[in-house]
């Protein structure tokens, strides 16, 4: 009899394992069939919600993402002379620059051959060396020398910069900052742009405000409403410059102030609360506050008075589309929406990935509006 229940035991002890085996094999499928299910679920869920925040762009007067272009694209004439650029030939880009047109325009014609310049001055240097008085070719070569120090640094935080980086950073803007002095010798006496050259300068090498005042003296007797100006200066008084909150918006406030009607300085106070908003950490409900009220309606005023084919229309119109929408007016929002065309400009580039930024805050001012006018019928 013991012996029976010996050998029992020693079955049950043999069997255990087995059964054991099997249960967890059985529960494991369990589970693994418990996680599928999840899943799917999850996943109809969140194409349900992309559905939600998805919009048939043609039903508003919308071009479709694929046809979006980032601005700053350059169009057949600078795409022309940077394709000559880099091919050794100085002269389409001489022509391009020193054609009959305001201040601005040059400066922002002169960005891309500026920065091509900053990776290969080649042809820049054939163009000094043939027309060594030419104050254009002196210019980029300041611009050239601020774009070299600033990919020096990179974009990096201050913290992630190596002590080499700086060192590389500050001799080159300290460069730059001769060169400009020499093409403001070579300019004309009116231009400002070999002093609007010298502001990221002022910011990299930690200039004082009281010298910043100064410079900024010497470019506003020569164009006080310089528009490429005021958006760089705005950078410097900003409060992770060399500025504060109060500062910066003094600053852009006594400018528009100043401006006549169709400045388009007004939308630099709208970048100059992103700048605050963004310091300060604030919830996307700032921008509901009166004062940004108050800022949009003033933008909006001065983009009915500007000529439509003024040089700054797509900044102007990306800041209002993107401060409306986050302000709660999608209506007006997408107004500005459908007259940027096909251009994805400021704010958006800023962000890593602009297409995305701008579409996702379209979808949402496509839906606001409809919503209201849904309320409204």
């Amino acid at each position: 009899m013991i012996g029976i229940i010996v050998l029992a035991v020693v079955g049950l002890v043999l069997l255990f394992p087995v059964v054991m085996t099997r249960l967890a094999k059985r529960k494991l499928a369990q589970l693994e069939r418990a996680k599928a299910t999840i899943a799917k679920h999850e996943a109809r869920l969140a194409e349900e919600d992309r559905a939600k925040h998805t919009i048939v762009p043609s039903e508003h007067g919308l071009l479709p993402a694929s046809e979006m272009v980032l601005d700053g694209e350059p169009g057949p004439e600078e795409a022309a002379a940077l394709a000559a650029a880099k091919a050794g030939d100085w002269q389409p880009a001489a022509a391009h620059l020193g054609a009959d047109v305001s201040a601005d325009v040059r400066w922002k014609r002169q960005r891309e051959l500026a920065q091509l310049a900053a990776e290969d001055d080649t042809w820049l240097r054939a163009w000094r060396a043939e027309r060594p008085q030419d104050p254009v070719a002196a210019l980029v070569h300041a611009d050239a020398l601020v774009y070299l120090a600033w990919n020096i640094r990179t974009g990096a935080r201050a913290s992630q910069v190596t002590r080499e980086q700086f060192e590389s950073f500050r001799r080159v803007l300290l460069e730059a900052e001769q060169a400009a002095v020499a093409a403001a010798a070579l300019a004309p006496d009116d231009d400002p742009n070999p002093w609007v050259a010298q502001i990221p300068v002022a910011m990299g090498l930690n200039w004082s405000n009281d010298r910043f005042r100064e410079l900024w003296g010497e470019l506003t007797k020569r164009e006080p409403h310089h528009w490429a100006a005021h958006n760089r200066a705005l950078q410097y008084w900003c409060d992770k410059w060399h500025g504060s909150h109060e500062l910066m918006h003094g600053f852009i406030d006594e400018a528009i102030a100043a401006a006549p009607p169709g400045s388009l300085l007004t939308p630099i106070k709208l970048e100059a609360y992103f700048e605050q908003f963004a310091q300060d950490r604030e919830k996307p409900t700032a921008w509901k506050r009166p004062e940004v009220g108050a800022a949009l309606d003033a933008a909006l005023a001065d983009l009915a008075a500007a000529d439509p084919d003024h040089p700054r229309m797509e900044y102007t119109r990306g800041w209002l589309a993107y401060a409306l929408t986050k302000a709660g007016r999608p209506t007006e929002a997408l107004e500005q929406y459908r007259a940027l065309g096909r251009v994805i400009p400021q704010p958006f580039t800023n962000f890593n990935d602009p297409r995305q930024a701008f579409i996702g805050l379209r979808v949402d001012a496509v839906q606001g509006a409809v919503a209201q006018a849904g309320k409204k019928a």
